[in-house]
């Protein structure tokens, strides 16, 4: 595998400061190889950044290998026709859409179309949907194009989406889109980084906390100490200490390994869209990044949500939205002034992706400092319960004076009596919103969890760490209403549940206390109308996406909220939503954190 390979073009490694805002000219050294033109007819009225965008209803797309340079350091990168991002595909609602992909990799590749749903045989997911593609040899993709909005599309293969395989899908409506624009751009947000990633994920497996630079510090502790109160102070060590978790543990990686880019553009490179004042601007925001959740704002403008996953909601109006990879957010804004900078940090705090909205080039604005760290909360960790104790007068309950708590308990009483297996059908349970009990499958009391949430938290109007009461609106999924509704009046049949579960010290990440490879499918019968019941029992929150069917998204009341192909789930919280079982064959499910896909946290599903 040559991924990441340090090339022999040595360069000095550079500062810190330097890693993290990367290049001002980094990216792909060699530009557009000569496949892209003849991929398909370069659109002329819209600019998406610096990849190409690609029209029509025949493409030929070539997965090889390209030199990049982010950072200072050269490095191999997985590229779509010598591109990164890979180029913009614009397709039409109703259109049947051709697709040949050649691997001139030495290894296997693929293509998954997120979020668009077509035969399983199209979906591209070795193993499940098809063999992949090898060496040498070319795939032909055809489907005919049943929805309209913005989506993207990445490799399942390997390590190749961390590699640069990753791009935009617009497709246009067949009717007039009702969402008026003057002027649009793709926003597509990745990570990079410098390392092989299979190196990544073996030091994570060792520790870990590895890459978290965001850890309790002793000057942490004085603050603590000199504001709650010294027994409080060493009370709220003991309870971190005692659970071998750490409040900071936001995210995986940090900005120590990665360089966040927008439109494959560093920091320093500033992404530059340019518009005339008085302009209504659409900017289809995609987060492509295999290990990061960002939080977008442009300072100085109001920003107006009009699409989640591709799919039309009721406007509503925030000053910043939290995305994980593999969603998509439509939003219009309105500039008024020459400059204005799009800023999209990550839920970490150590770094940032950037780019500029300008009425002409070379102008930027003042970049926001990173907001600070904050530490998970009881309802981060115990969901209703930790809530309700942090909501209590008195200090011996309060968040920060836990540490007389049996955290063992704490962590997951012990349901061992019960009966339960992995992805066990529920049918005779409560309907959702009515009930929060929990029952844990038998599994997942084993060395691969840490932590088992007894009463999770329902609610969806939680923005999350980090976002709370931060003087800003910010969007939540209590906000998402799609127009027109459920595309399905029928209510569920059964329910299946599942909980999300994981180990951080050990780095393991699992359905049920299952990992991928020692779980069974899980199965829905063809025409079915189920209610899928996800519990987050780890205290990270993950983008859950079910391939080949819309997750139509409940309410805590189970009234119908919005139709997702990626649902966030928080840490210590229950998610559920219905889906209708109108997809004959083989799916995934995963996490679409990667590391967190790739160490177990993937199911297949099977419809007939």
């Amino acid at each position: 595998m040559k991924h990441l390979q340090p090339s022999s073009l040595a360069l000095p490694i550079l500062p810190r400061r330097r890693f993290v805002q990367g290049l001002a000219a980094g990216g792909v050294l060699l530009g557009l190889s000569p496949f892209a033109r003849a991929a398909g007819v370069p659109s002329a009225n819209t600019s998406t950044g610096s990849a190409a965008v690609l029209t029509g209803t025949e493409f030929n797309l070539e997965i090889g290998e390209s030199p990049v340079n982010f950072t200072g350091n050269p490095r191999i990168a997985t590229t779509v026709n010598g591109s990164l991002p890979a180029p913009t595909l614009r397709w039409r609602e109703g259109d049947t859409i051709t697709i040949r992909v050649k691997n001139r990799l030495k290894e296997a590749t693929s293509i998954h179309w997120h979020g668009i749903i077509l035969p399983f045989q199209m979906d591209g997911v070795p193993g499940i949907s098809f063999t992949g593609i090898a060496p040498g040899e070319t795939f032909t993709y055809r489907f005919k194009v049943e929805q309209s909005g913005t989506y993207w599309y990445h490799s399942h293969s390997g390590m190749q989406e961390a590699t640069g395989v990753y791009g935009a899908i617009i497709i246009d409506p067949v009717q007039t889109d009702p969402i008026r624009a003057d002027r649009e751009y793709v926003v597509q947000l990745s990570d990079w980084t410098d390392e092989d990633p299979m190196r990544v994920l073996a030091k994570l497996k060792m520790q870990g906390d590895y890459y978290n630079y965001n850890q309790p510090t002793a000057i942490d502790f004085f603050q603590d100490a000199s504001q709650e109160g010294l027994k409080a102070a060493i009370d709220k060590r003991k309870m971190w200490n005692e659970m071998r978790m750490s409040p900071t543990d936001l995210a995986d990686l940090s900005a120590d390994v990665l360089t966040y880019l927008m439109n494959g553009t560093t920091p320093a490179g500033n992404w530059t869209g340019l518009f005339q004042p008085g302009e209504r601007v659409r900017l289809r925001f995609i987060n492509g990044a295999a290990n990061t959740f960002y939080d977008v704002r442009i300072p100085g403008l109001k920003l107006t949500v009009v699409q989640a996953d591709g799919v039309n909601v009721e406007p509503v109006t925030v000053d910043e939205f939290r995305f994980g990879p593999g969603e998509t957010y439509d939003v219009l804004v309105e500039p008024k002034d020459d400059t204005y900078t799009v800023f999209a940090q990550a839920m970490d705090r150590t770094g940032y992706a950037r780019g500029t909205l300008a009425t002409r080039a070379g102008l930027d604005a003042p970049v926001p400092a990173l907001d600070p760290v904050e530490w998970l909360t009881m309802a981060d960790m115990m969901g209703s319960m930790g809530a309700g104790m942090a909501g209590m007068s008195h200090g011996a309950a309060s968040q920060s004076s836990m540490g007389g708590m049996d955290h063992g308990a704490m962590a997951g009483m012990n349901h061992g009596n019960m009966a339960g297996m992995t992805g066990m059908d529920h049918g005779a349970m409560a309907t959702a919103g009515a009930s929060t009990q929990v029952r844990h499958a038998r599994t997942e009391y084993g060395p691969s969890i840490d932590m088992r949430v007894d009463m999770p938290r329902t609610n969806l109007d939680d923005p999350g760490i980090g976002l709370r009461n931060n003087g800003r609106r910010v969007l939540t999924l209590s906000d998402l209403h799609t127009v027109g509704g459920a595309m399905d009046p029928r209510g569920a049949e059964r329910e299946i549940e599942l909980h999300l579960t994981g180990n951080m010290e050990r780095y393991a990440w699992s359905f049920d206390g299952v990992e991928y490879g020692k779980s069974t499918p899980v199965h829905f019968r063809y025409g079915e109308r189920v209610r899928v019941i996800l519990h987050n029992d780890t205290m990270m929150t993950h983008p859950m996406h079910l391939h080949g069917m819309w997750s139509e998204l409940e309410a805590p009341d189970g009234s119908f909220q919005a139709r997702r192909h990626t649902i966030p789930v928080q840490p210590a919280q229950r998610i559920s939503f219905l889906v209708t079982a109108d997809a004959l064959g083989r799916w995934a499910w995963h996490c679409h954190l990667m590391l967190h896909m790739d160490a177990g946290m993937f199911r297949e599903v099977v419809v007939a």
